[in-house]
């Protein structure tokens, strides 16, 4: 029988110049710095000899995009917008210096029980690994067998892995995905597989 599992090759954006600085969120105009340029070529230079590449989709903001170009280029796709990979929406702590964000007392939910924590004037983490479960049901859909690389941002690709892992979201932020990191998944009939998380773009 054909194997008809579809494997997910999740990329985080490269670094950005607010990298670890601020909360930016869906905000607009945000591009990858020197550093998240190199590792997105670094990223796409490892990628090129995979075998099987159905289709290379990102998040439509910015720095996902450019992360996602040389990917595409590299393994000869186009990329597709999908804005079912797009950041977690933050709200009112959109562009937020994340040094005063950990202050707040929501910051201890978000640690210890983010699957209850929406993000004020914004999303829920809930509705966060909702859409991504969306996302890649569609790619095992479409791309039955086949390689997809999905460019997106550190948590959802940490709520996919949960969810492939079958961990509670609740312990999500355990999960580490770096800058312009790696992590594959491969999504059968009889259930999920992890290869890899947070591989380094160099690595």
């Amino acid at each position: 029988m054909a194997n008809t599992a579809t494997t997910v090759i999740f990329v985080r954006h490269g670094q950005t110049p607010t990298t670890g600085k601020v909360l930016p969120g869906r905000a607009a105009g945000l591009a990858l710095s020197e550093t998240g340029r190199t590792q997105a070529e670094a990223v796409a230079k490892r990628l090129a000899g995979t075998k099987g590449i159905a289709a290379v989709y990102a998040s439509p903001l910015q720095r996902t995009r450019e992360t996602a170009a040389p990917i595409a280029r590299a393994v000869g796709q186009r990329v597709r917008v999908d804005k079912h990979l797009l950041e977690c929406d933050f709200g009112e702590w959109t562009g937020g210096e994340l040094a005063k964000l950990r202050k707040k007392a929501e910051w201890k939910e978000i640690q210890s029980h983010p699957a209850g924590f929406r993000f004020p004037g914004g999303e829920s983490f809930t509705e966060m690994a909702t859409r991504m479960s969306i996302a890649v049901e569609r790619y095992r859909r479409e791309h039955p067998g086949k390689v997809v690389i999905a460019v997106s941002h550190a948590d959802p690709i940490k709520a996919a892995v949960a969810g492939a892992l079958g961990v509670h979201l609740d312990l999500f932020q355990r999960i580490d995905v770096g800058p312009c990191s790696t992590t594959v998944v491969s999504y059968g009939g009889s259930g999920c597989f992890v290869h890899c998380v947070n591989r380094p773009a160099d690595g």
